[in-house]
């Protein structure tokens, strides 16, 4: 084909034909253009009006009182779900202890049992795993800076002494010398953290009611007296506190009365025989009490430690019939073995459950129930010194109701720091 005969065979540039084939990619392209376009202002309307959707949902379920209901103070976290941390077994852990005997100054020589010759450690090397959840890891940092500017105080008898201790022992380690201090004001002993201006303080009040077992000195009477209605004389020292702490049982299991009129100064006076579970009532109820009367919600928390078990009758728990927690270095198999009055546990839940301010049951009961194995026993200073009949027979002076420390009573301290910070 000629270069002519090719040319003739296409339109003039100018003709309408030519520019509508040259302008229809143009007019195509605008086409699409323009669809994407209206495609992309409807999908992102639709986009606003499903996030305006979205967020008004959202506002209402925070609007719900669950999401309404205010963290309780000191809380930095959630808790485990629900998961019961007071239900679970011993793990053997030997990375305990967390702190060593000799680190910490403040121990009593009523706790000291490496130093006053126990022959092992074993009962150091347990930790306490609760099912279907873990405890947080003690943080001693942590709990100094929440403990910043405020008052803990601890208020019981000597078994709440030896958990305040170990408080402070598993804190004290990270605070310099100087910077910490200890002392006692008659019922009243202070641990100062100098630069958290913090405060963990210890008050004798086995009864919590005022008795005739108040004296932090001279306290060892059979004839126990309690006082009827009368908390608030403690309660005045317990005022102010940020967290407060208590217990009171092991003084509850002997022989009771109360005093119904007058006061222990009085040479008239009217007393009763009552029973153990009628006396506790009466404690529980005026504490809950000056608790929903003093304790602000919105500043303080409120803690109560269950019963401390004892093993003062081996036959209990299935062992020696005139036994006890003597020689003891394993734990009781026996899951059902329950080392407290059950009565006085069914008392604590009946009158702390009246409450209106919230008060947080720390069940230490049912887990040191097996704990045969952590009793001071024979190891730790004796105040009375000790018959030839006695040292020939070490049972019969074995001190099966305190705690070797550190101790079973350092995993007391890990359930409040989890139930303080992550309720």
């Amino acid at each position: 084909m000629s270069k002519t005969s090719g040319d003739k065979s296409k339109p003039p540039p100018s003709s309408p034909v030519s520019r509508a084939t040259l302008l229809s990619p143009f007019l195509l392209l605008a086409f699409i253009f323009s669809i994407v376009v209206f495609y992309f202002i409807d999908f992102s309307w639709y986009v606003s009006r499903v996030q305006d959707h979205e967020h008004s949902d959202t506002s209402q379920k925070i609007s719900t009182p669950e999401k309404r209901r205010e963290r309780l103070p000191f809380a930095i976290g959630e808790g485990n779900n629900g998961c019961d941390l007071f239900s679970g077994r011993w793990v053997r852990d030997y990375g305990r202890p967390l702190y060593e005997e000799w680190e910490c100054p403040y121990l009593e020589p009523q706790t000291t049992c490496l130093e006053h010759g126990r022959p092992e450690k074993d009962y150091q090397y347990w930790r306490w795993q609760p099912d279907g959840c873990s405890i947080p890891s003690f943080n001693a940092t942590l709990m100094l800076e929440g403990l910043r500017g405020k008052r803990t105080m601890f208020i019981g008898d000597s078994l709440n002494r030896g958990q305040f201790t170990s408080l402070i022992c598993l804190l004290q380690r990270i605070i310099p010398p100087h910077a910490k201090s200890m002392q006692t004001f008659g019922s009243l002993t202070v641990f100062t953290a100098k630069e958290y201006n913090a405060t963990i303080e210890f008050y004798w009040a086995p009864f919590l009611l005022e008795s005739n077992a108040d004296n932090p000195f001279k306290h060892r009477v059979s004839d126990r007296i309690i006082r009827n209605g009368s908390v608030d004389k403690h309660g005045e020292h317990w005022k102010g506190a940020d967290i407060l702490v208590f217990n009171s049982y092991i003084w509850w299991i002997s022989g009771l009365r109360i005093l119904l009129q007058g006061s222990f100064e009085d040479e008239v006076k009217e007393i009763a025989d009552i029973t153990r579970e009628d006396g506790y009532h009466i404690a529980m109820k005026s504490l809950v009490k000056w608790i929903n009367t003093n304790v602000d919600p919105q500043k303080s928390r409120v803690f109560f430690i269950s019963m401390s078990p004892t093993h003062q009758r081996s036959y209990k728990w299935g062992g020696d019939q005139n036994g006890n927690c003597y020689n003891e270095t394993t734990m009781i198999e026996d899951p059902t073995f329950f080392g407290a009055k059950k009565s006085l546990m069914q008392v604590i839940t009946e009158e702390l459950s009246k409450s209106t301010i919230p008060i947080t049951f720390i069940n230490i009961t049912q887990l040191s129930s097996p704990r045969k194995d952590a009793h001071t026993s024979i190891y730790k200073k004796q105040w009375v010194p000790l018959t030839e009949k006695q040292l020939s027979d070490p049972q019969s002076y074995a001190d099966c109701i305190h705690w070797c420390l550190p101790g079973l009573q350092d995993i007391w301290n890990e359930l409040l720091f989890s139930k303080l910070f992550y309720p």
